[in-house]
């Protein structure tokens, strides 16, 4: 089988990166000339788009994992999609969210309808969880304050 319709297979199934791509259908032991020719038609066909494919991810990211800029970056990144464009793509979805908003939605989900902090290691603990999510530091410790200060 051509490693354009294993391609066209793969992109039936969910928006993937060039990299990926490439990926993949090295692992189906297709030759380096094949790849590129079948990566070639793609690309003029627009069956493959990274500034797509990033928009896609950053938007899945924030919607409905609610995660933070940061981390939306690093996953785009890690797709294999250039940093030029996982930034104008985080940057494009994030200018619509409100980021204080994005974090107390976080914080709602794992305080589980408290309203408050309950002592120091639980402040640690989601502030841990803040920053993995790719949250800002100063923006995580706002948050956190902010529910931290409605119990005294």
């Amino acid at each position: 089988m051509s490693a354009y319709i294993d391609a066209l297979k793969l992109l039936a199934r969910r928006e993937l990166s060039e990299v990926q791509v490439r990926q993949r259908l090295t692992r189906k032991a297709h030759t380096a000339d094949d790849i590129n020719a079948a990566i070639a038609r793609l690309r003029d066909e627009r069956a493959i788009d990274d500034a797509r494919v990033a928009e896609a991810i950053a938007r899945t990211e924030t919607s409905v994992r609610r995660r933070g800029k940061l981390r939306v970056r690093m996953q785009i990144e890690r797709a294999g999609i250039a940093k030029a464009i996982a930034r104008r793509a985080v940057d494009e979805v994030f200018d619509g969210i409100d980021d204080e908003a994005q974090i107390e939605a976080a914080l709602r989900k794992r305080l589980r309808g408290r309203a408050t902090i309950a002592d120091d290691r639980e402040f640690q603990r989601l502030y841990r969880f803040l920053l993995g999510q790719g949250f800002e530091h100063d923006r995580a410790l706002a948050a956190l304050k902010n529910h931290k200060d409605h119990k005294e």
